[in-house]
């Protein structure tokens, strides 16, 4: 974001410029969210600049032939509009849910050898914990000298500070995005990736609703009699 009238738009297309001539390459935009916040304003607030730069890099998705890998992670896609992720802009949306059994143990493998921790020493009932609380705990025991056990009574996860937000982000992408750990459509349910769309609302207004609407994932009457 630049300070005079234009500078932004043109530092946006200078970036693109930059990511063009740098391919083959790979384009990370972490917390693309947050980062594109002002697109949904109807340009009162900044004269419309962040709709114009958003448009730039929208127009440059759809339209550029450089070998340019374009990775974009977010906390919530609520909060961006559904021309962003459509098909030949990006080639999925995926989510990532919290970590399975399997996927915690690698990652307790790994925090233990890091910390240089016993790694035969008894590990505390882990469900629903991120990479990051693992890592936590391992820290801590380490700090402290105290077993793990111990350390995990001082870690609160987010599934659980967060549990209503958690559970709205699982329901959103349940029949709308790909699963991150196995082939096909993410169902919350574990169902598999063979789940129907037929039960997800098909009101495209639906995508802009905050996760805490109440008729955001009721199903419509239509579908009902199906």
């Amino acid at each position: 974001m630049g300070s005079l009238v234009g500078q932004t738009e043109s530092n946006i297309r200078q970036a693109l410029q930059i990511t063009d001539a740098m391919a083959p390459c790979v384009l990370f935009l972490d917390e693309c969210e947050k980062a594109l916040a002002g697109v949904a304003s109807p340009g009162q607030t900044d004269s419309g600049v962040s709709a114009r730069l958003f448009g730039s890099f929208l127009s440059w998705l759809n339209d550029h032939t450089s070998d340019v890998f374009v990775v974009a992670t977010c906390n919530d896609i609520t909060k961006l509009p559904p021309e962003f992720s459509r098909a030949e802009r990006f080639d999925g949306v995926f989510f990532l849910d919290l970590p399975g059994a399997s996927q915690q143990g690698k990652i307790w493998d790994i925090c233990l050898n890091h910390f240089e921790l016993d790694p035969n020493q008894p590990k505390p009932k882990t469900t629903d914990w991120t990479g990051a609380e693992i890592r936590g705990c391992c820290r801590l025991a380490a700090l402290l000298d105290i077993p793990l056990v111990e350390a995990a009574q001082n870690v609160v996860p987010v599934s659980v500070t967060a549990a209503e937000s958690v559970q709205c982000l699982r329901d959103w992408a349940s029949g709308r995005c790909l699963d991150a750990d196995v082939p096909g459509i993410y169902n919350r349910n574990g169902g598999g990736a063979r789940k129907s769309r037929r039960s997800i609302p098909r009101d495209p207004s639906l995508n802009s609703q905050p996760c805490n609407s109440p008729n955001i994932f009721r199903q419509p009457p239509s579908a009902a009699k199906r």
